[in-house]
């Protein structure tokens, strides 16, 4: 790395880990800063994962008060699905052509902002669901399938996956937003977990990079905690998704032709 990569991953670590602390969306500027240093497509998602993950396993346990024994058994068909699916989806990426990754790169930066930027909007959908307080078996096996496509996402990309998270845990009877934000952050960090697994495994980690990154996420992430009530969400939101569409239309135009 040269100095001005150290300081931009530097930078992009703090920016992502304070995003993620505060309104999410941590992985918008940290996987295009990796690519942006040159990194290959494919070692920078799984990096960047890497990375970031840390803080998103600190946050699980912010919400260990709102998760019950109960809970756990109501969504064990989600978490072992989650499982097996992200470990596929991480699998399939390491499978992925760089070239072929790289095409695809700027389309899933676009569905990841999409999903960031109808956030709100899923969240209130999710919170008012037409939820029932015991679902029927039928409506857990759906829900289950469902849940194995969103795993799958989690393994290969991921970004944004919280939002898809919130409708299928209000189809699962759960109404209290607290509870669903902490099972939502229990779903990603198990998905997170097993490819960061298969990533270490793989040895497609950068780890110069990583650490750098991860240092960065973990500051910016204690920053953001400390000073939240002092930072408006709704800024923070309309700066990681200036940063979602500068990226995006970055890498649309990086890859046309290819």
């Amino acid at each position: 790395m040269n100095p001005s990569h150290v300081i931009l991953l530097a930078a992009a670590g703090l920016a992502a880990g304070t995003a993620n602390s505060i309104a999410g969306g941590g992985s918008f500027i940290s996987f295009p800063s990796l690519l942006v240093t040159g990194m290959l497509p494919v070692n920078a998602n799984a990096t960047s994962t890497v990375a970031i993950w840390p803080g998103v396993l600190a946050s699980t346990g912010a919400y260990r008060k709102v998760i019950g024994r109960p809970l756990i058994k109501l969504v064990l068909p989600l978490i072992a699905v989650t499982l097996i699916g992200s470990l596929f989806g991480a699998w399939l990426l390491l499978h992925t052509p760089q070239l072929t990754f790289m095409k695809m790169v700027p389309w899933l930066l676009l569905v990841g902002n999409t999903l960031f930027v109808l956030g709100p909007k899923i969240t209130v959908w999710a919170n008012r669901g037409k939820a029932t307080a015991a679902p029927s078996r039928l409506r857990i096996c759906f829900v289950t399938i469902a849940q194995l496509g969103v795993a799958i996402y989690i393994g290969y990309y991921g970004a944004g996956v919280g939002f898809l998270l919130l409708p299928i845990l209000a189809l699962m009877g759960i109404e209290n937003m607290h509870t669903m934000n902490g099972l939502r952050v229990l779903l990603a960090t198990v998905g997170n977990a097993v490819a960061v697994v298969l990533f270490i495994a793989a040895r497609a980690v950068i780890w110069p990079q990583a650490l750098l990154v991860m240092v960065g996420a973990i500051l910016g992430g204690y920053a953001g905690a400390h000073y939240a009530q002092k930072l408006k969400p709704a800024t923070v939101r309309s700066i990681v998704i200036s940063i979602g569409v500068v990226m995006t239309a970055y890498f649309f135009w990086k890859t046309r032709g290819m």
